[in-house]
């Protein structure tokens, strides 16, 4: 991916953007979907991109769909201008949430995708274990103990990663995003610069995932820290976030 530290996008022909890397979260006015650290932004208009968003091409294609090619479009399809009409929603088929804004579109299927959705690896390896990520499982999710996950609508039970080990570990692509949402509304408001810090931000663990640990508690907590921070990281739009880890990392100390 291109590391230009100024574009121009057509989503804000006024002014330039410039690669900036504020350590603090924001909404990117592209997806509108979260983000932290690096982005594209106009200072002049407080506009942000993600970078994903930023360089999102035109068509672009998934393995977990070999017949479709995505169109990418600056909002939802459909007739209604409004992006918060629940009659009109769409939603991710990676993560399971609504469609706001950017979009990766399959007009002859029907399937969407959020632009950094759309970028996440297909295969992880993390401390000695690798993460296959699948569009379709039947185990549950080690993170909320269920095979869809809460807050998705019927029909979409959003993309997983599954560890290629004895204990198959499984999170839900939502999860990951949900935890995200955690550690803002925990710590991400506080103090006068917004920033998220160590001081501020707890993000206790759900004592489902303390016990599915067993006995290798400590192995299995350390690939959960790491595993989160990646998927975060992608879906933060900032592949070098370290945040989520130390968080997840202080709360298995407690």
């Amino acid at each position: 991916m291109t590391t230009s530290t100024e574009i121009t996008h057509i989503s804000h022909p006024q002014h330039p953007l410039k690669l900036k890397n504020h350590q603090k979260p924001y909404n990117c006015d592209g997806c509108k979907e979260q983000g932290f650290g690096s982005r594209y932004r106009c200072e002049l208009c407080n506009y942000d991109l993600h970078t994903d968003c930023a360089f999102a091409h035109s068509t672009t294609s998934h393995e977990f769909f070999k017949s479709c090619t995505f169109k990418f479009l600056p909002q939802r399809p459909g007739k209604c201008s409004n992006s918060q009409c629940k009659k009109c929603m769409r939603y991710c088929d990676a993560c399971g949430k609504p469609i706001h804004g950017f979009v990766n579109h399959c007009k002859s299927k029907g399937w969407d995708l959020h632009p950094c959705c759309r970028n996440l690896a297909n295969e992880l390896e993390i401390d000695g274990v690798q993460f296959r990520l699948c569009g379709k499982v039947s185990s549950k999710c080690i993170w909320c103990k269920q095979r869809n996950p809460f807050g998705t609508v019927n029909g979409i039970r959003g993309w997983s990663y599954v560890s290629k080990c004895e204990k198959n570990y499984r999170f839900h692509v939502y999860c990951a995003t949900e935890m995200v949402n955690q550690v803002w509304k925990n710590g991400g408001n506080k103090g006068s610069d917004e920033r998220l810090s160590i001081e501020t931000v707890k993000l206790p663990l759900p004592v489902s995932l303390n016990r599915s640990a067993g006995s290798g508690g400590n192995s299995f907590m350390r690939i959960v820290k790491v595993f989160l921070k990646t998927i975060a990281g992608i879906l933060l739009g900032d592949p070098t976030i370290t945040l989520t880890s130390i968080f997840v990392g202080l709360a298995c100390k407690d």
